[in-house]
């Protein structure tokens, strides 16, 4: 089970990053997750979002290139230690992990919530279900 990301191609220059999530606040779009990286020339921002077609067009109409990846979502408990035992569990399997980041939750959660971009969703989808780890769908993402 996955959800899918938005990568969005931003020009490494004052001011774009602003562009963009104006082009989605104006259309009310709400972010769920959010992690950008950069580099000298440009940026890519990853989006979790509750319309993943409509943020796409929108940011399509807008002008500005973006894909879609497939990600896993995982709940990971809220405990000392939660966030190693998922790794465990996707080193385990033989899971490489090409990225990650943390995406909002409920504040009365006794969770927190990861995404994860994999070398095999299925399979680390698999491994986590084995030992009893959430992995999390889009309706899951849009109650938190």
């Amino acid at each position: 089970m996955s959800v899918k990301q938005i990568s969005v191609f931003l020009e490494n220059r004052p001011g774009c990053l602003n562009e963009m999530t104006k082009a989605l606040a104006d259309r009310n779009i709400d972010l769920r997750g959010l992690s950008l990286a950069e580099t000298s020339d440009f940026g890519i921002v990853r989006l979790i979002v509750d319309d993943v077609l409509g943020t796409a067009t929108v940011l399509k109409d807008s002008g500005f290139v973006a894909s879609l990846t497939d990600v896993l979502a995982v709940e990971v408990p809220n405990v000392p230690g939660g966030l190693n035992k998922v790794l465990s569990i996707l080193n385990a399997a033989g899971i490489n992990i090409e990225y990650m980041y943390a995406i909002l939750g409920n504040k009365k959660s006794e969770s927190a919530y990861m995404i994860f971009r994999v070398n095999d969703n299925a399979t680390a989808s698999r491994a986590l279900e084995k030992e009893n780890v959430k992995i999390m769908n889009g309706a899951d993402l849009s109650a938190l």
